[in-house]
């Protein structure tokens, strides 16, 4: 059961705004994901996912996996009694290339109909393509390249252009149609491998980024994590040089099955078909001549949400509206995180930038909404707890460099010390100059919001400004006696934190009503 969205259900101030459950019925599994819909936020706040196996077998005999079909059965049974026991009408159920190909698959969603009155939708193999793209681009806006989802049964390729699916393809190089029972043949796998890759045409040298869709690349991801010694296992916008993506695809199929079981967060049930996809990936890399691989969480499921969605709201940034998901419940006044971000503008348009002047206003748009993220913390632990949530939420739209700033800014707006940062690995992610620009950002909202006392008037009675030599602050002759001695301390540390001298200058008439 649908309905129409429009704009006005998500206005940014409403705290819950739709609940969307999408269930993919695939060739390996079959999963519900109950999305929250905040915003432009997706926020996905139940995940389940079941192992069935419906396409095993369908290539030799035409038909699901008999015991696969059984599974897939009794998942659907529990979704449906689930997303009924949660009130949640909204629900998209797609089904992609098992059921498609199999000449049984009509049975299949006849039955799925009587026993749980779930309406599945089968995708064709171009719709498949298009809904990962829109996935793709829901996470990652940007998007320039090539995405490839790689499934049981398919590998669904799109050209993405600025976070929009272009032309995409569906070619039947998922494990279960190209691997036979026994040791893989890697001479004869990357021959039946370049015959479809050749003849889709989707691959034509034309560099950029490859953008990998799938648990089986997913995979992947946390064996580069393991191997590389990487810090931050977030799998999400982790992204790697062609070289690097080319020594993590080679170490895969060079591991034993009992090396690759070993690898933390690496499910036992990717182990066989893992150095499959490695040796894919290569292929596709090889023939794109793409430049790096970015691996992205967002897929299918998330295009068939987005595909339902006004187009003006897809438009708005997905990190400032998750970061306002994230935080709203926590914020004593809502509103304020807003107001701080336009009162920080003067300071910081005086400095040099982290990442580009768009980003950056991004960033700190984000940050700005996240600055009472941990007010329900104790204060022992505000610091410690608001960075971690940062570095580890599901986040659209960052990448990890982007991701550990805002969470280092975090950290300084809770006083946390910088030999923290200094002695975790993640914080080395970022630069040193980025480093000092987080710290300055934390240490900007945690003066706004003690000069104010989180009152979006109040905070207008005060002005922020970056010289040379010193950073000025502007204080409104009528709020005089609330800058007291802790908002002293706080200007200095700011100001020490960029290597200049904190200066008070008292003026009258700057607005606001206080």
């Amino acid at each position: 059961m649908t309905s129409q969205l429009t704009p006005s259900d998500f206005l940014a101030e409403q705290a819950i705004h739709r609940d969307i459950a999408v269930i993919d019925v695939g060739s390996n599994s079959v999963r519900l994901v109950h999305f929250r819909v905040e915003g432009r936020s997706l926020w996905p706040i139940f995940n389940e996912k079941v192992m069935a196996g419906l396409g095993r077998g369908v290539h030799d005999t035409g038909k699901l996996h008999p015991e696969g079909r059984d599974i897939a059965l009794r998942a659907l049974k529990r979704f449906q009694r689930l997303l009924d026991a949660k009130g949640v009408s909204d629900r998209h159920v797609v089904a992609t290339a098992a059921i498609r190909n199999a000449s049984d698959g009509p049975d299949f969603i006849a039955e799925v109909a009587q026993r749980t009155g779930l309406r599945v939708r089968v995708l064709s193999g171009e719709d498949e393509a298009r809904l990962s793209g829109l996935g793709v681009g829901a996470g990652i806006p940007d998007a320039k390249g090539m995405m490839g989802d790689l499934g049981g049964s398919s590998l669904e390729l799109t050209a993405m252009h600025d976070g929009l699916p272009g032309r995409g393809v569906t070619t039947a190089l998922g494990p279960q149609e190209i691997l036979d029972d026994g040791p893989m043949d890697e001479a004869a796998v990357i021959e039946a491998i370049d015959a479809q890759l050749l003849a889709s045409d989707q691959l034509t040298g034309q560099g950029g980024a490859f953008y990998a869709v799938g648990g089986a690349w997913r995979a992947l991801g946390q064996l580069a994590f393991a191997r590389f010694a990487y810090p931050l296992n977030v799998v999400h916008e982790f992204s790697l040089t062609a070289a690097r993506a080319d020594e993590l695809a080679r170490l895969a199929t060079r591991l034993s099955p009992a090396s690759l079981r070993g690898t933390p967060g690496l499910s036992s049930r990717r182990v066989a078909t893992l150095p499959y996809a490695a040796l894919l990936l290569r292929r596709i890399m090889l023939h794109g001549r793409f430049e790096r691989l970015v691996f992205s969480a967002f897929g299918v499921r998330e295009g068939v949400l987005a595909s339902g969605l006004p187009p003006a709201l897809l438009a708005q940034d997905p990190l400032i509206a998750g970061a306002e998901a994230m935080a709203r419940p926590n914020a004593p006044t809502p509103d304020f995180g807003r107001a701080l971000a336009r009162w920080l503008v003067p300071a910081f348009g005086a400095l040099e930038t982290a990442f580009g002047d768009a980003r950056d206003q991004v960033l700190h748009e984000a940050a700005t909404r996240l600055t009472d993220l941990g007010a329900r913390h104790h204060p022992d632990h505000r610091a410690d707890l608001a960075r971690g949530s940062v570095l580890y939420a599901p986040f659209a739209g960052v990448n990890h460099a982007e991701r550990v700033f805002l969470a280092a800014a975090i950290h300084y707006r809770y006083a946390g010390r910088r030999s923290v940062l200094e002695d975790n690995p993640i914080f080395h992610l970022i630069s040193e100059e980025q480093h000092n620009l987080a710290q300055m950002l934390g240490l900007s909202l945690r003066l706004g919001a003690k000069l104010s006392g989180r009152s979006p008037a109040l905070l207008d009675r005060y002005s922020l400004s970056v010289e040379a030599d010193v950073i000025r602050l502007e204080v409104d002759e009528s709020v005089r006696d609330l800058y007291v001695e802790r908002s002293v301390s706080l200007l200095d540390q700011l100001a020490a934190a960029v290597g200049r001298t904190g200066e008070v200058v008292y003026v009258t008439g700057r607005g606001g009503r206080a």
